[in-house]
């Protein structure tokens, strides 16, 4: 964990008071929908629980009736996001995920399409043999709203070589999002801590973050995750501590001075660490997350949804004011019965 030579609650004071100058007293949410269209991948890392090889029985890829289905189902429910991460498939063209978008945004354009980790770009890229920049053009054109931040795990390449060893580097992974913000394409980052990592490795990982930020400003929010070791190849971890949760947000929300926003990401954290993070930093909680599956399958315990009035309720106690934005930090107004205004 981040050094307890400075105590926790003094450390979150700091990060509360740089979360109210640059939000006032706001703590965001959104309704979104996850859609993971494939768990089968190439890479089959040893931090996932989620991923698994062609011919296993857990191994599923939705059709496009399927997932034409979970569009619907998000625009039935009044989201504004649909979250897209997938397996990288070994047998799946670059055409099977272009379509995807293209069909997903013809059918609901109101849906902002938050798609595709730079691990994904990177695949796309080998696999057509185009440039980063062109299969980045080719996804906006045909709808595709921001990236996540998926993918960054810790950037030291001794560590990614015990956790993800065949998956894209550092360099890469910020070089896509270079590409990315350069192209006006808004990308959200990440950090994968409490596994093997060290504190020296999270400030590095925060560093490359914030240089990267000063450089192009292209960030949304750092989303840090807590690590969930249950059905990985790393089951025999200990999980994080909700001390060293709290530590790591508020320690990212001090160093990342030049990012607008930090998420507790309920999922990830659990629902009381999550709302308790409001105190250390952090101003967005994510939002209602329908079927979320990744950390899941990795032993998370959190809630399968959160609804509106739960996330509001979980803000209002916390002391602060519910602000419902839509994928680009926008205020989304609506009517009493949930349609938008």
């Amino acid at each position: 964990m981040f050094s307890p030579e400075v105590d926790l609650h003094a450390v979150g004071e700091l990060a509360d008071m740089v979360r109210r100058r640059k939000n006032g007293n706001a703590v965001y949410y959104n309704l979104n929908l996850h859609l993971n269209p494939t768990n089968v991948c190439i890479y089959r890392c040893e931090l996932c629980a989620y991923s698994c090889e062609l011919g296993d029985p857990r191994a599923y890829t939705m059709s496009e009736s399927e997932i034409l289905a979970r569009g619907e189902e998000a625009n039935q429910a009044g989201c504004t996001e649909l979250h897209i991460v997938s397996g990288v498939h070994p047998q799946q063209p670059f055409d099977w995920y272009l379509g995807m978008i293209r069909d997903l945004h013809a059918a609901f354009p109101r849906l902002h399409l938050k798609a595709w980790t730079a691990v994904e770009i990177d695949h796309f890229a080998q696999i057509t043999g185009r440039p980063v920049a062109a299969v980045l053009e080719e996804l906006i054109a045909a709808g595709l709203g921001s990236m996540p931040g998926g993918g960054a795990e810790i950037f030291d390449p001794a560590i990614r070589a015990k956790i993800c060893s065949r998956k894209a580097d550092a360099a890469t992974w910020l070089g896509i999002h270079r590409t990315a913000h350069q192209l006006g394409l808004r990308t959200n980052a990440t950090m994968l801590y409490g596994h093997v990592e060290s504190i020296e490795h999270r400030v590095d990982h925060l560093i490359q973050l914030r240089r990267l930020q000063d450089e192009t400003g292209g960030f949304q929010v750092f989303v840090p995750l807590a690590f969930h070791p249950e059905n990985t190849s790393m089951a025999h971890l200990r999980r994080t501590s909700s001390l060293d949760d709290l530590r790591t947000v508020a320690v990212s929300r001090l160093m990342l001075d030049n990012f607008d926003h930090v998420k507790a990401y309920w999922i990830s954290l659990g629902v009381g660490t999550a709302q308790t993070a409001l105190a250390y930093g952090a101003d967005d909680l994510d939002g209602t997350v329908r079927h979320e599956r990744i950390h899941h399958d990795a032993g998370a315990t959190s809630p399968g949804v959160m609804s509106i009035g739960q996330l509001r309720a979980l803000i209002v106690e916390a002391g602060c004011d519910p602000i419902e934005r839509d994928s680009l930090y926008r205020p989304v107004r609506r009517e009493e019965n949930g349609r938008f205004v």
